[in-house]
């Protein structure tokens, strides 16, 4: 079966890593099913018995999204919050459709991958900062398989071009689309 990857992005059109990187997976429909939260939900309501008949559907699912102030974009909280159900995800009642469905997370970090140390900048690793939805695939049973992730393109805080990313080289971005579908492939 198929690798679902959940594309969380509220502005993918000005996105470099993310939008190349979906470019990559709709190459190969056969394997991956790209589906976007923001083109699928731009008001936000969401159908979570669609979501959940979706993910059934695939053996591997994968969250793709920017990390926002440390952590994912609201959108895709909500969309966990309103899928991951009890009696569907966990709980005694049949809750175990997560159940050893291998799971990861990709991730674009805009800070530099050495500010993500403990004695970096931020103090906390990556790892650190997404644990909890590493806790939240454990709750559920799921075989969590850790996460991908590209780091450096955003400006240092205070520079006169906040709303910019640093470009990474040509040579960096296809590289980095290769490295997360080889990710992907090995989950």
């Amino acid at each position: 079966m198929k690798t679902l990857v959940i594309v969380t992005h509220p502005s993918i059109d000005r996105s470099v890593i993310n939008k190349r990187w979906v470019e990559e997976l709709n190459k190969y429909p056969e394997k991956y099913t790209v589906h976007e939260l923001h083109k699928v939900y731009p008001d936000g309501n969401m159908d979570a018995e669609k979501e959940r008949r979706l993910i059934e559907s695939h053996s591997n699912l994968v969250l793709q999204f920017p990390i926002y102030w440390f952590n994912c974009p609201p959108l895709l909280k909500k969309w966990l919050d309103d899928v991951f159900a009890y009696g569907w995800a966990y709980g005694s009642n049949g809750g175990d459709k997560l159940k050893n469905r291998k799971a990861a997370l990709a991730v674009s970090a805009g800070i530099k991958k050495e500010d993500y140390r403990e004695e970096g900048r931020y103090r906390y690793t990556l790892e650190h900062l997404l644990s909890p939805f590493e806790t939240t695939f454990l709750y559920c049973n799921a075989d969590y398989r850790s996460f991908f992730a590209f780091y450096g393109t955003e400006n240092e805080p205070g520079e006169n071009t906040p709303d910019t990313e640093i470009e990474p080289s040509v040579s960096e971005l296809e590289k980095s689309a290769q490295d997360y579908l080889n990710f992907i492939d090995n989950l």
